[in-house]
């Protein structure tokens, strides 16, 4: 629980391999994890790969939500925090707690844990630098439901304001929007909009289909390295 003193709070020791390797500066880049599909579980690794400040965090909403007990109502805040770097990655966090300020701390680090890499396109001739989604794509969260359409160049996000947002940290400048149900809900709405950005790089097109060069995954390649770093951690201590 802390104790005295002792260790200082802002050095990071990572708990898990994926935090080992990226402590150690194994891996470079935040595409090497998402290539291998690896869960991230520290908010720091992803603190790591961005430059202080890249990295924006919003808080979208804060609403009171309560649980009837005998002794009446007991009353919890509940915080949505998108982060991103308007440059392809966006994350969507949520966290319930008795205080706001705790709340918002821990949807930052949800939001932080589930940052997506997000792929853009072109509307029409492929000129200049992408700005819009790559093609049409659809989310969904309760009864709401977000699609996403490719939009001429200087067209801007045709949309919510919330959707305009999340799709800013995105680095989306072009889109047009269709949404049904009840998009007053927002943590659906803003939820069904991060369904549809996460599916833009589960859509095989053509510049897929090269042959697919399997390489081995980072744990595989470092597995010296970390089967090393184990044993000076539970080394005996001298009596």
């Amino acid at each position: 629980r802390g104790g005295r003193g002792g260790e200082d709070k802002d050095v990071w020791t990572p708990c898990t391999k994926l935090g080992r390797l990226v402590q150690a500066r194994k891996i470079n880049s935040l595409e090497e994890v998402y290539l291998h599909s690896l869960p991230i579980k520290e908010h720091q690794i992803i603190d790591h790969f961005f430059a202080p400040g890249s990295l924006k965090d919003e808080v979208m909403k804060i609403m009171p939500v309560q649980k009837q007990t005998r002794a009446g109502q007991r009353t919890r805040f509940k915080a949505f925090v998108a982060v991103g770097d308007s440059n392809g990655h966006i994350g969507l966090g949520m966290k319930c707690a008795k205080e706001v300020a705790t709340a918002i701390r821990g949807a930052i680090i949800a939001a932080k844990l589930s940052l997506i890499p997000v792929r853009r396109g072109y509307w029409g001739n492929k000129i200049g630098n992408p700005h819009t989604v790559p093609m049409k794509v659809h989310g969904k969260c309760g009864s709401v439901r977000v699609r996403l359409v490719p939009a001429p160049r200087g067209s801007a996000i045709v949309g919510a304001p919330v959707t305009k947002k999340l799709l800013g940290y995105a680095g989306v400048a072009d889109c047009f929007t269709c949404t049904c149900g009840n998009s007053k809900t927002r943590g659906n709405f803003m939820y069904a909009t991060f369904d549809a950005l996460s599916k833009t790089y589960g859509f095989l097109t053509p510049e897929f289909w090269k042959p697919t060069h399997f390489v081995p995954t980072p744990y595989q390649e470092h597995s010296d390295f970390l089967s090393q770093s184990e044993k000076v951690r539970v080394a005996p201590k001298a009596h």
